[in-house]
């Protein structure tokens, strides 16, 4: 090949130029949401048993979804406003999702009380309650709202931070002080448009129960989340996105009243009131926390996942997952198999957790992460029950109900494992 004396320079600024281009790709960060609001309404279901009857809702059920994109890397976060959501129902909105892997498309339960059975939880007698026709159209909303994030994918820069949420939000149903109080943001600010310099999404991680209102009250509900959706997106004018955390062992949301007269026990708010106070007052501190936050122009961005398979010990839990209307395909010889994600988004890292995690074995995982900013993504690609250490389990009488609810004695252990095992074998977060 004749190179001429006018190539050269040329072909050396290209070289020069290329790996300018490849390291300082900007992110890009797309968001959208679906109402998943059933109509007419749907019974509603706090768990294991026969969903309870409505009369009315308070505040609309979604999906909301954020894709972050940085060069080949993409993927999708998305966060569903029901008890929980299975791999089963997942896999079929990810098969309808063009320009994600389907292993790069997280989807978490907020964990609402509040709103249909999406597990088809099974009677003594085998019957389930699932409304299937309405699972369906949930499937085809949720696909739809992660295409259209991805279609409206722009240039953005991040804000990410982590502290302390303060005031009367949540606490340990079991032991009041044992629950982690913090709040970890992720805001995606856009960098060109109408709109440059605004919030884009605002992505809120916080362990807490959504159960102010739960299923006996005839009120279908986002719960306390709804509120927090409303005052975030009023006050930034972007999405707003809640993925929840280790709420294991019961960190439920501060509903407490002043103790009544010795025997009678603690008197609770469970009114919409304090299910809007709640989600405020968490919204509030979520946007003060990332308020101070440094601009992130170009973060770096990993993503992995492997699956994760669970031995079902659980006489409860093996009942559900053979009687289930979902049919569960992975489930063969006791065994349940999931999907484990970690991601670094700049300083941050994030692990996913299929379940409810408690409380120690949340702050476990978090102080072994290979970052100072540790979220974790409960109830997300799965919600198989309670997750406790095997020194809890069956340990004392204040556990009986999660140890029944939890697939087995090893499963924390195996997730903490397989997770740290995974943190190990990626790189750490970093700011740059």
């Amino acid at each position: 090949m004749k190179i001429s004396k006018y190539s050269i320079p040329v072909f050396i600024i290209w070289l020069l130029v290329l790996p300018l281009t490849a390291f300082n790709q900007s992110i890009m960060v797309g968001a959208a949401k679906r109402i998943l609001t059933p109509n007419p309404l749907l019974p509603i279901s706090g768990g294991i048993g026969t969903p309870n009857p409505v009369k009315e809702n308070k505040g609309d059920l979604f999906v909301r979804a954020m894709v972050i994109e940085k060069g080949e890397t993409i993927f999708a976060i998305v966060s569903v406003d029901f008890l929980g959501w299975t791999t089963i129902l997942g896999n079929r909105s990810r098969a309808l999702i063009k320009g994600i892997p389907p292993e790069n498309i997280l989807i978490g339960a907020t964990h609402t009380h509040s709103a249909p059975d999406p597990y088809g939880f099974p009677d003594m007698n085998g019957k389930t309650f699932a409304d299937i026709k309405y699972l369906d159209g949930c499937v085809q909303q949720i696909a739809d709202a992660v295409n259209e994030a991805i279609a409206n994918k722009q240039p953005a820069s991040l804000k990410i931070a982590m502290d302390e949420a303060v005031g009367k939000i949540a606490y340990n149903y079991y032991a009041p002080a044992l629950y982690d109080p913090r709040c970890g943001v992720i805001q995606a600010l856009a960098t060109s448009g109408p709109r440059m310099g605004q919030p884009i999404v605002t992505l809120v991680n916080y362990a807490v129960h959504p159960e102010v209102l739960g299923n006996k009250q005839g009120i279908l509900s986002p719960d306390l989340c709804g509120p927090l959706y409303s005052k975030i997106e009023k006050e930034t004018g972007g999405l707003a996105l809640f993925m929840n955390g280790a709420i294991g062992g019961m960190v439920t949301a501060d509903t407490r009243l002043e103790y009544g007269k010795e025997g009678q026990g603690q008197k609770e708010d469970n009114s919409w009131e304090e299910c809007i106070r709640i989600g405020e007052l968490l919204a509030s501190e979520s946007l003060r926390i990332i308020q101070k936050a440094t601009v992130l122009d170009n973060p770096a961005v990993f993503i992995a996942s492997r699956p994760l398979t669970f031995p079902v010990e659980s006489d409860i839990m093996r009942y559900i997952i053979q009687k289930s209307s979902m049919k569960y395909e992975s489930f063969s010889d006791n065994k349940v198999t999931t999907q484990l994600n970690l991601i670094n988004i700049g300083p941050a890292q994030i692990l996913t957790v299929p379940g409810e995690a408690m409380p120690n074995v949340g702050y476990y995982v978090k102080r072994n992460m290979n970052t100072t900013m540790p979220f974790l993504f409960g109830l997300t690609n799965d919600a198989f029950g309670y997750m406790l250490a095997k020194v809890d389990y069956q340990s004392f009488k204040r556990y009986e109900y999660v140890t029944r609810t939890s697939l087995g004695e090893m499963t924390a252990e195996i997730y903490m494992e397989q997770a740290l095992k995974l943190v190990k074998e990626s790189p750490a977060a970093t700011a740059k």
